[in-house]
């Protein structure tokens, strides 16, 4: 969340960001301004009520020994009174501070200057196009077609099993996933990311540290009885490793990675656009997670963009990387830049990576920080990127590569499937 530091020095600036984001700041930030002012006055007069009980409290030995056993009582009342006051003038601070939370976690993080302003999808800006021109055959199909002719992802058995959103990997199709996660891990190991494997259930505060609650709790799946979240990303359990930590200065960056299975509700999600692999409530995703010193977060962003550039250009995919449009963007984020294939069978771009800045977004809620060469504690920035998703790479994958006689592997991924053709 955003520090109150940032909002008592300039609340016109904060305002003029979030406007980017579409946020209509004003009334919250005027708000948590006022409650700020009233929290610190609290303590003010609270500081000041303890100062006299100490007065007070040298007062009573003295009278104690002058056998002023009567002033002594009188002072003993004083210092309970100003106790009683005090403690009142806390609790009351704490009321008003749990409220300035309350409506601090409502604050979106400030898009940093770069962000092109926009509304939605139609106003991203593409800053890079790659890869090779796909030719597909007369007779080329969508993906969702390929699988039920190889038998290779069974979308009605997940239906059946489970619920649309669900898919069953069957031969070839289940040795594609386990190839690409092991790849895509490899990949990042390579980079000099430290892989982990963390839970796939996370408690509130965990949701909470990252920014997925109160945000996105309607997108969650929640087991009640024990209050656990299903993870939407790994993202969120890698990033909370990190959560009340203090690093030392030569423990930052760390760079960490880690495969999981990603659970999303995706309420409201029809249509054609979300047909076969194009959504999903359960798919797999390898991420990568950055914990950064402010100073060099923003060169991690270029090297992170970077080496997921490097994986798809190995993988022989056309695609597009764009830097999202302040509309477009996260709650928690600073700056986006999405990854997309084309996908010439369906004609369209299929997003499979998201690569973001949350400055100091989330270390600020994860109290994530770090020890500078003065002893000074600092937040730390955290980034994080899908390196990669799973669903929509495996369909550029069939379609793209779909000939008369089968789909063809890409030949850097044939040591991990054994195989270079689903026929």
């Amino acid at each position: 969340m955003l520090t109150l530091k940032v909002l008592r020095e300039d609340p016109e600036f904060v305002i003029s960001r979030l406007a980017v984001k579409n946020f209509d700041a004003r009334e919250i930030v005027e708000s948590i301004l006022a409650l700020d002012t009233r929290k610190r006055a609290l303590q003010t007069e609270s500081d000041n009520l303890v100062a006299q009980q100490k007065v007070k409290a040298a007062e009573i030995g003295k009278l104690m020994k002058a056998g002023l056993k009567e002033e002594a009582e009188a002072a003993k009342t004083a210092v309970t009174e100003l106790k009683e006051r005090s403690n009142a003038l806390l609790s009351e601070g704490d009321r008003v501070g749990k409220e300035l939370e309350d409506k601090l976690v409502l604050l979106p993080n400030l898009p940093c200057s770069i962000v092109p302003e926009g509304k939605g999808a139609e106003d991203n800006l593409v800053v890079k196009m790659g890869g090779p021109e796909v030719s597909l055959p007369a007779d080329a199909v969508p993906h969702w077609e390929l699988c039920k002719k190889y038998d290779i992802i069974d979308f009605d058995l997940g239906v059946k099993i489970t619920g649309a959103g669900f898919p069953v990997y069957k031969g070839k199709g289940a040795k594609l996933q386990r190839a690409l996660i092991n790849f895509f891990l490899d990949c990042n190991t390579a980079a000099g990311y430290k892989e982990v494997e963390p839970p796939v259930m996370v408690n509130q505060a965990s949701g909470f540290g990252t920014g997925q609650l109160p945000d996105k709790e309607g997108q969650m799946y929640h087991a009640n009885l024990d209050d656990f979240y299903m993870v939407p990303t790994a993202e969120v359990p890698v990033t909370n490793i990190f959560r009340d930590v203090i690093l030392q200065n030569d423990q930052v960056p760390q760079k960490l990675t880690a495969y999981t299975p990603c659970f999303r509700r995706e309420a409201g999600s029809y249509g054609k656009d979300v047909r076969g692999l194009n959504r999903l409530h359960q798919f797999d995703k390898v991420e990568i997670v950055r914990v950064e010193k402010p100073e060099n977060s923003y060169a991690a962003l270029d090297e992170m963009v970077a080496h997921v550039e490097s994986i798809v250009n190995k993988l022989g995919l056309k695609y597009r990387i764009l830097r999202l449009c302040g509309g477009d963007m996260s709650f928690t984020s600073a700056i986006t830049y999405d990854f997309e294939l084309w996908s010439a069978a369906q004609g369209r771009w299929l997003e499979i990576s998201s690569v973001s800045n949350f400055e100091t977004y989330q270390a600020n809620r994860l109290h994530c920080r770090y020890r500078d060469e003065n002893g000074k504690t600092q937040l730390c920035h955290t980034l994080n990127g899908s390196s990669l998703a799973l669903p929509r790479v495996v369909a550029a994958l069939l379609e793209d590569n779909q000939t008369a006689d089968g789909i063809i592997i890409p030949e850097v991924l044939r040591p991990y499937t054994g195989f270079d053709k689903i026929d």
